[in-house]
């Protein structure tokens, strides 16, 4: 009986081949479901990022490489581009064609509307608005500035959009001003040349322009009296205090308590950055920004504040639970090849286990059917033989005969053997009332015909 996986002329057995075309199911399935898994993970994070920064030497430069030293040490490439400032950084992150992905901007300059692509990640710093006066000059009021040469920074600067917005506010056009496109720190050196008559800049108090200034006896820092106005007019801003003598005790400078208005930074990216990117710009935000200073306190910053846009899906779970699991204690390379391994196993349990598990069920399942298959075509030929009156004609003869041919050459593995048996005992039943004289069918108790009592009509 040939009950083993291969027969005689060495050929793999048809059981053997069903079993293949189960398992190669299951296989195709969880290659499906690995293939559907990569393609919603996407693509691996980029190994080059495009920031633009700022002027050379600005705060937004500064910041920009300390990122850049961050993303260095993980493996990434964090390419800088100078610009202009915060107006410039919005124009290319809505230009998808500039390549930048990732921008210090400053509050105030766009809303979901305006930019749909764009996302945050939290602010980072303050941006104060100084504005430093020649010594000699008094200002009583905005007039007093008319016909005087005001450096505001160059065209896309942060600091010539709130100068704009605070000149005309108070009243003061355009027109009535020699505006200088002056960066801060031409700006510092022309003011204390005596060259111009005032400076706006907005740069953080560690800025050296800013440091330069205030420490000076040849210029004074004027002060925001009607802050709280401002700050009411205009939520993005955020009202600062200058301490008297911070920046100079000795000789008392400032000579007194000076209120600002200042903006927030925020970094901006575009959604469709990669989340593993995302997290890096967090870390990096939280090792640069965080550390306290003049006008912020220790932790303040970075800090999940929508200024303009809201905040990043990534950014929120961030400030939530801090960075993802791996990435607290694996390098991020390797962080980010663990956790996109450990995803591609979610098709391998959540499909592979189920089916395997269930594939020999489905194999047994399978193996009886083939041989209960051949005992319902038995059974038929045994009705038909009672049908007959137990006359067995050449054609019922040569149907058992195929049968039976069919049963000796049926493969099957060793654990399904004795079905097989069974059923060849009960073809030799079926057989040998082949050969029995043949009579009418008995007829059961009410005149009904008997049922056949053999093994295989029984069963």
């Amino acid at each position: 009986m040939n009950v083993t996986h291969s027969g005689s002329d060495g050929t793999r057995a048809p059981f053997v081949s069903r079993a293949a075309w189960l398992y190669g199911i299951a296989a195709a399935l969880v290659l499906l479901a690995i293939v559907g898994t990569v393609a919603w993970l996407g693509p691996l994070p980029p190994k080059v990022v495009v920031m633009s920064a700022g002027t050379a030497g600005s705060d937004y430069d500064l910041y920009a490489r300390q990122y850049q030293a961050i993303f260095k040490r993980a493996g990434v490439q964090l390419r800088l581009v100078p610009s202009a400032g915060p107006i410039e950084n919005l124009n290319r992150l809505n230009d998808r064609r500039s390549g930048v992905m990732v921008a210090f901007v400053q509050g105030g300059l766009t809303s979901e509307t305006q930019s749909p692509q764009l996302e945050s990640l939290g602010t980072v710093f303050y941006e104060p608005f100084w504005l430093f006066l020649r010594r000699e000059i008094e200002l009583r009021r905005p007039d007093d500035l008319r016909g005087k040469k005001l450096a505001i920074g160059p065209e896309g600067s942060g600091t010539r959009h709130l100068a704009m917005r605070f000149l005309a506010l108070n009243g003061v056009a355009e027109d009535q001003l020699q505006l200088l496109p002056l960066p801060a720190a031409e700006a510092a050196a022309a003011l204390l040349k005596g060259e111009i008559d005032a400076a706006a800049m907005v740069a953080s108090w560690d800025t050296e322009a800013v440091r330069r200034l205030l420490g000076s006896s040849e210029v004074n820092l004027i002060g925001a009296p009607r802050a709280d106005a401002y700050v009411a007019l205009y939520p993005y801003l955020t009202k600062l205090v200058v301490p008297q003598g911070v920046a100079n005790l000795a000789t008392n400078r400032p000579s007194t308590d000076v209120n600002l208005v200042a903006s927030e930074a925020s970094l901006i990216v575009r959604k469709d950055l990669h989340p593993a990117i995302k997290y890096l710009l967090l870390e990096a935000a939280t090792t640069v920004h965080s550390e306290g200073g003049l006008f912020r306190k220790r932790g303040e910053f970075p800090a999940p504040e929508p200024v303009d846009l809201p905040i990043a899906k990534d950014a929120r779970l961030f400030y939530k639970s801090g960075p993802p699991f791996l990435q607290r204690y694996l390098p991020y390379g390797l962080a980010v090849l663990a956790s996109q391994f450990l995803v591609l196993l979610i098709p391998v349990f959540g499909v592979a286990y189920p089916l395997l598990r269930s594939a020999p069920t489905l194999y047994a399942w399978n193996m009886r059917r083939r041989i209960f298959r051949l005992y319902g075509e038995l059974k038929f030929i045994e009705v038909e033989l009672d049908d007959r009156g137990g006359h067995a004609s050449e054609e019922l003869r040569a149907r058992l005969q195929r049968l039976e041919e069919r049963a000796n050459h049926l493969f099957v593995p060793f654990a399904f053997a004795p079905f097989l048996y069974q059923l060849r005992n009960h073809i030799g039943l079926v057989r040998a009332r082949f050969d029995q004289p043949a009579s009418p069918p008995a007829e059961a108790p009410g005149g009904s015909p008997a049922v056949p009592l053999t093994a295989s009509a029984r069963r």
